[in-house]
């Protein structure tokens, strides 16, 4: 019997459809694509009179917007959908999602085009278990393989999290990275060489995947937790890590500051960047004081201290 990919189709309303693309970019990294038809009179009248449209595509609904996401046949569609669920349900997303199979020859090889060696930085390179990179001298190779979910560092999300983790980390540091996902910014901070290193994560299946990653980089040392931030981290950490959504880091904000000292620095992303102000402002009432901000592409990183 043929193995079966999985279209997983997630229909959220059209103000949700940024904060909903980067979740699901956690999941898949790449191998999804997005029908939006909210603006469809405006981008038709710059190329065609509107009555030449199709009128199964005047139907389109426009307050609605679709995220397909293509599974492999190895991955359970059920630990996605959970991940998705519950990172919707933290950033008050309705969301609908809905599952079909897809032939194996559709998407299978379709994976390989879209990944290949990305060089971080000078320091760091993110390579999957397929190819073959020559490190520059000095230079780190964190593998990791598409399809294992939850960030392989190809959004921008994380690389600019990446570009300000690199800026504040020293050696013997302690760090913490919070919605930790595959793992990829603790083992970054890791390999680096940071001391105490914790992965937080309220999913059960994104810890697993984490755990994984960091044995496959000879990063097993790192603290995998699966649970809340405020109920089940403690102590204090040099560095902070949040590659998560808008919402969901105004939400945590208030629980940082005490795992800070006076001279850590957090480091928040996953934000879109005319969000920056609110959540700008939302760390500012957590205690926090933002100095340093990384753009790309419409997205932002911040990065922050104690306040005082």
């Amino acid at each position: 019997m043929e193995n079966q990919w999985t279209e997983l189709t997630c229909r959220v309303a059209v103000g949700d459809l940024d904060e909903m693309a980067a979740i699901a970019q956690m999941v898949v990294g790449a191998g999804l694509y997005i029908e939006d038809y909210s603006d469809l009179e405006e981008k038709t009248l710059e190329i065609a009179h509107i009555d030449l449209i199709d009128e199964e595509l005047v139907a389109k609904d426009r307050a609605h917007a679709l995220i397909h996401l293509y599974l492999p046949p190895e991955m359970s569609p059920a630990e996605p959908i959970s991940y998705i669920g519950r990172r919707c349900e933290e950033c008050g997303i309705p969301v609908e999602i809905s599952t079909e199979g897809v032939r194996e020859e559709d998407w299978s090889t379709a994976w390989k085009r879209y990944y290949h060696p990305i060089e971080l930085s000078g320091r760091l390179a993110i390579c999957p278990s397929w190819e073959e990179y020559h490190p520059r001298e000095g230079q780190k190779i964190i593998r990791l393989d598409p399809g294992m979910a939850f960030g392989t560092g190809t959004h921008e999300t994380t690389r600019l999290c990446l570009k300000l983790l690199e800026r504040s980390l020293r050696p013997g540091m302690s760090m913490l990275d919070v919605g930790t996902g595959s793992g990829i910014l603790a083992i970054c901070a890791r390999l680096l060489g940071s001391a105490r290193t914790v992965g937080v994560d309220i999913d059960e299946v994104a810890v697993r995947v984490a755990r994984e990653n960091a044995a496959l980089n000879g990063c097993g040392e790192i603290e995998l937790i699966c649970g809340d931030l405020a109920a089940d981290v403690t102590g204090s950490f040099d560095l902070i890590c949040a590659n998560i959504v808008a919402d969901a880091i105004l939400r945590l904000s208030k629980d940082l500051p005490a795992l800070m000292h006076e001279n850590s620095v957090c480091v928040v992303s996953g934000i879109i960047d005319t969000r920056c102000g609110e959540v700008e402002a939302g760390l500012r009432a957590a205690g926090l004081e933002p100095f340093e901000t990384e753009l790309q592409n419409g997205w932002a990183a911040i990065a922050c201290r104690k306040a005082g």
